[in-house]
């Protein structure tokens, strides 16, 4: 039995341009059906969809039967929560409101094995190593995981150059919502401050040599960041689809 590739993964080594969605319903029903549109990569969303484990687990046992990679965004940084992720199988993990470079030093360490981290080894009893029915699994699996962290602060801003020279992240992410927030802009992630914000971290990931991501649901605005550099680009949230098309279409109906 051979150990996933991530495909994701190699995607933002070779440059390749990544479309996702968001899946927040929590469902695995759901995210079978988003698994077969097309998308190149679907985020499970742990830290605000009512996902716990147990339903992650579910979610990523249904997506493997598509050709699609799944991203887990965890609640916390705990190291506690990033071995269970990784030793129910998840690969590519997203970590929310990362600061400074030595909290990416540590995210980076609990990613991996020993002696380059410090991810508890139970190869024998967990699905990631398929049971140990993965020969090797502990020497390779290294090579397979993807650590993305969340830029959504000032704080973050202030320290990108430094968070993406830490050997170990490999791709940032910025979460628009949060940085207008923490801008003093909550509600407003459109305002000009947070939007050049956002272009002068794409130009100093593009700098470093980082590969960096956003989320954004308006079609030009997508296409203005793949223009300044974005690779991969979650384009839609699988909740407000939902509440949006079931809105329109109750109207359409509706009693004038």
């Amino acid at each position: 039995m051979e150990l996933p590739r991530n495909q994701f993964k190699r995607g933002l080594i070779e440059g390749r341009r990544q479309f996702g969605l968001w899946l927040d319903l929590g469902d695995p029903y759901s995210s079978e059906i988003s698994a077969g549109a097309g998308f190149d990569w679907l985020l499970i969303d742990a830290e605000h969809g009512p996902n716990d484990v147990r339903s992650v687990l579910a979610q990523l046992q249904v997506l493997a039967a598509y050709h699609v990679s799944p991203i887990v965004r965890i609640a916390d940084s705990s190291e506690a929560t990033i071995k269970q992720m990784l030793d129910i199988g998840a690969q590519s993990i997203l970590v929310p409101m990362v600061e400074s470079a030595d909290q990416a030093r540590q995210l980076a360490r609990a990613m991996r094995y020993p002696p380059g981290g410090v991810r508890g080894v139970a190869s024998a009893i967990v699905r990631a190593s398929r049971w140990n029915r993965v020969p090797g699994y502990v020497t390779k699996a290294d090579a397979e995981v993807c650590l993305i962290v969340q830029i959504e602060s000032r704080a973050a801003i202030e320290q990108l150059d430094a968070i993406a020279a830490v050997n170990g992240v490999d791709a940032l992410f910025i979460g628009p919502a949060d940085l207008a927030a923490s801008l003093g802009h909550l509600g407003e992630a459109r305002h000009p401050q947070v939007l050049e914000m956002i272009e002068n971290a794409i130009q100093r990931a593009r700098k470093a040599g980082k590969p960096i991501g956003i989320l954004s649901t308006e079609e030009a605005q997508v296409r203005h960041y793949l223009e300044l550099g974005c690779t991969f680009v979650g384009v839609g949230l699988d909740a407000s689809l939902l509440a949006t098309v079931t809105q329109e279409l109750a109207a359409k109906y509706r009693a004038p």
